[in-house]
């Protein structure tokens, strides 16, 4: 299982967590990444800020950044690279799938065609 950050979504992450810690010394502050239905292609990216991972997350370390992954999305997200981007039209985080037939025009959503369920656009 492999999700990994680009450096400047590591950089981008490290200060979202730093502005959001109660507690310097809150060790298990990381980001959460999942994958719900939803978004206009079926499939929608989830990304928060969580200091409270769910006991059967997958726990991966990227510099000094924790990576909390869903384990019921974990299969749709095996190789995901995020990627920050910063521009005049679109400023956020860039999610790239190998696993996504098609992703929507604003890149938080996608769709498969390797059999795993069909997500469920929204309306």
């Amino acid at each position: 299982m492999a999700v990994s950050l680009t450096e400047k979504a590591e950089f981008r992450l490290r200060a979202f967590l730093r502005s959001s810690a109660s507690d310097h010394n809150d060790t298990k502050k990381g980001i959460r990444v999942s994958v719900q239905n939803g978004g206009c292609s079926g499939y929608e990216y989830g990304l928060e800020i969580t200091s409270k991972p769910k006991p059967d997350d997958l726990v991966i370390q990227q510099g000094n950044v924790l990576i909390y992954v869903d384990a019921k999305s974990a299969p749709l997200l095996d190789g995901v690279i995020i990627d920050f981007v910063e521009g005049v039209m679109e400023s956020g985080f860039k999610f790239t799938n190998p696993h996504a037939s098609d992703t929507c025009g604003c890149g938080k959503s996608f769709k498969t065609d390797d059999g795993t369920p069909t997500g469920i656009p929204c309306k």
